[in-house]
């Protein structure tokens, strides 16, 4: 028992990572234990079947032995005297080693018996009253006793004097036997433990570099790529061989999101020059023209804000192309953030002639950031919660302060996010629902931009949103320690 117990809280921890019934490790581990149980099972049954058999067959053996001698004995100690005398003197040289012999006439009277017999006992008296008997010695149950018996008809000097019975009773070799068989199936059980121990821990060893390259894949990032490598040790070649291919493949995805941060950053670079230069002729085309009508006029106003939003985008892409390669540089210092909310709340209210609310106690909070890095994620973040709000409900601004960081909460009362964006929603051009979106200005590129800068000085940004409720975003900043 204690050796289960110990198999119990070893594979514990097993069954509760292994949930899912179709995984390999679990799958691997029932097919083997199955097939542990099954052969141990087929060499306990035949090898418990096969000592019952030799047992049962020796016995018979005896009996027919006996049985067949019997008449030739009856004859030779007849010829000394009467009939009588030699069925006695024969029944009693062949009552030895537990064997009972017992005549009967045929009209059922009882001639003799071996001297051992106990007539009063049930046992004898089921035993003698047996009107069925084989000829050939077999295997029956009387009384709770196993007895192989037999009987053949006695014919001396051709003279038919009855039938004579052999039986042995092989109680105790039987029970004995099924003792042994009954500890050979607890053995049998221990073995199938040791065995299911022994099968689930190799193979959870023998997989376990499978899981380490799953912990890989699901914590890389895309600036994770290049330092990303699968180390493995004593693994199987196969294994060994999928690990190279995974480090190779890390290496190409590594070198291609490099191409393509380089390609963004130039072609964005490229392009900024030519737009600016295409927008100030828009402007001044616009400024100078007298002569246009309404149509004209509305269709050059469209041109000039779809360049100028393109112009933004490349400048989200150029941010995003340094922050992403390390130039993105920052000048960290002691930013005072009662003042600094407060600034960018009134400069929203004035812009966007929206209610603006700022909620702060009157304790100084001073954090370690750039201070016109953090106002452009807040500016950008106040103006997503007015744009994604209805007019008449206002947003939020909370300052908060702990024992090492400064907290920035900006809520807001408006659609919402589901559960399911919240964990894309600062990527890069993902976008919620576009029929919600496309009509709103913006490039997509913000939420990602403000976790960049924020990252970059060591902080981070996280969401809290129900839909129909409103969101929260909250920053958090390390205090300034001078």
């Amino acid at each position: 028992m204690k050796l289960i117990h110990q198999f119990i809280s070893v594979i514990n921890p097993f069954i509760r990572k292994q949930i899912s019934l179709s995984s390999l490790q679990f799958r691997l581990t029932l097919e083997l234990v199955l097939l542990s149980i099954l052969g141990l099972s087929s060499v306990a049954f035949w090898a418990g079947w096969q000592l019952s058999q030799n047992l049962i067959i020796a016995h018979k053996g005896t009996l027919e032995y006996i049985s067949a001698r019997f008449p030739e004995q009856v004859e030779l100690y007849s010829e000394m005297g009467s009939i009588e005398v030699g069925l006695n003197r024969s029944v009693y040289k062949a009552s030895t080693d537990g064997v009972m012999v017992w005549v009967k006439r045929n009209d059922g009277m009882l001639l003799v018996n071996s001297p051992g017999m106990d007539m009063q006992s049930t046992k004898i008296t089921q035993m003698i009253s047996l009107t069925k008997v084989p000829t050939y010695p077999s295997l029956i149950y009387i009384s709770d006793r196993y007895l192989v018996i037999c009987a053949r008809t006695l014919t001396i000097k051709n003279n038919l004097v009855g039938t004579v019975y052999f039986s042995k009773d092989i109680t105790l070799e039987k029970n004995q036997l099924n003792h042994s068989i009954r500890s050979l199936i607890w053995v049998s059980i221990l073995v199938i433990l040791l065995l299911m121990l022994a099968i689930a821990s190799r193979i959870r060893h023998a997989l376990r570099p499978l899981q380490q390259m799953s912990q890989v894949a699901s914590t890389l990032s895309a600036e994770d790529l290049k330092a990303a490598k699968l180390e493995l040790h004593q693994a199987p070649d196969e294994i060994l061989g999928l690990a190279q291919t995974f480090n190779q493949m890390l290496l190409r995805l590594s070198d291609s999101w490099e191409q393509q941060r380089q390609f963004v950053g130039n072609v964005s670079h490229e392009l900024r020059t030519p737009l600016t230069v295409v927008l100030g002729y828009l402007q001044s085309l616009l400024r100078r023209g007298t002569n246009f009508s309404d149509y004209q006029k509305q269709a050059l106003e469209t041109a000039i804000g779809e360049t100028e939003r393109t112009i933004r985008m490349l400048e989200d892409l150029l941010n995003l192309a340094r922050a992403d390669s390390g130039n993105l540089h920052f000048a960290v210092n002691p930013v005072v953030l009662n003042t600094l909310v407060a600034e960018v709340a009134a400069m929203s209210q004035n812009v966007s002639n929206r209610q603006i609310i700022l909620i702060s106690n009157d304790q100084q909070v001073v954090a370690c950031a750039d201070q016109n890095r953090l106002q452009q994620v807040l500016i950008n973040l106040v103006d997503n919660a007015i744009k994604y709000s209805s007019p008449e409900q206002p947003v939020e601004l909370k300052l908060e302060k702990t024992e090492k960081q400064a907290i920035i909460h900006i809520c807001d009362r408006g659609i919402g996010i589901s559960l399911a964006h919240q964990n894309r929603i600062f990527e890069r051009f993902y976008r919620v629902d576009e029929s919600m979106t496309r009509s709103r200005d913006g490039t997509g590129l913000g939420l990602a931009i403000a976790k960049s800068l924020i990252e970059g000085m060591e902080g981070h940004i996280t969401l809290r949103s129900k839909p129909g409720e409103g969101s929260i975003f909250t920053i958090i900043l390390p205090l300034w320690n001078p």
